[in-house]
């Protein structure tokens, strides 16, 4: 009877998170379509429409944990609190820069939700397609559920290549040479070190 009762909260359990990895896909494709729907909006201004999108994305995206993981636990322990603020604000006007300008080669593609996998117990990844004419370019959200906002998104890898590991080796390459000011200096700057 307790071997059975197991496998019964166990099934249950399963279950639950079957409910809330098929809540998470219908999120996602939701913030997706809101972000298609928007770019496809010809009475907007280019202006509106970036806003729109980045008040979508800003729901979704936890872009001060994208800030954290890709400068590393190491350069980010060095930081004093001021600091890490800072640098948080710097790479999130960066990466949403990053991201507007991508979404400025937009023609007329459409987005497929795919599939929502659980792959550990707060981590779900969600398998998207970018699909053109003559096209397909695969993209995967991955979320984790934090404890004030629920289930958020920390990395998007395009075509098997993580966003935040791309930058993570790239602030890594820059301070092997240079200091965390000047990495700042460069973030600040309107170059900054490239996208």
């Amino acid at each position: 009877i307790l071997i059975i009762s197991k496998v019964f909260i166990l099934l249950q359990s399963m279950s639950v998170f079957a409910d809330e990895v098929s809540e998470i896909r219908e999120m996602t494709k939701e913030k997706v379509d809101i972000v298609i729907n928007t770019l496809k909006d010809n009475n907007l201004s280019k202006d509106e429409k970036k806003k729109a999108i980045l008040k979508t994305v800003d729901g979704l995206f936890d872009f001060p944990r994208m800030a954290k993981l890709s400068l590393g636990k190491k350069h980010w322990k060095s930081l004093s609190k001021d600091g890490r603020k800072e640098f948080s604000k710097l790479f999130v006007e960066k990466l949403k820069k990053s991201y507007l300008d991508k979404l400025d080669l937009y023609t007329d593609e459409e987005v497929v939700v795919d599939d929502a996998k659980l792959k550990k117990k707060k981590r779900v990844e969600v398998l998207t397609y970018l699909v053109s004419k003559d096209d397909k370019m695969e993209m995967k959200y991955k979320l984790y559920k934090s404890k004030k906002k629920g289930w958020l998104v920390y990395d998007v890898e395009v075509l098997g290549v993580s966003i935040v590991q791309t930058y993570r080796s790239q602030f890594s390459g820059f301070l092997k040479k240079n200091s965390m000011d000047d990495l700042m200096n460069r973030l600040r700057s309107p170059e900054g070190l490239g996208s």
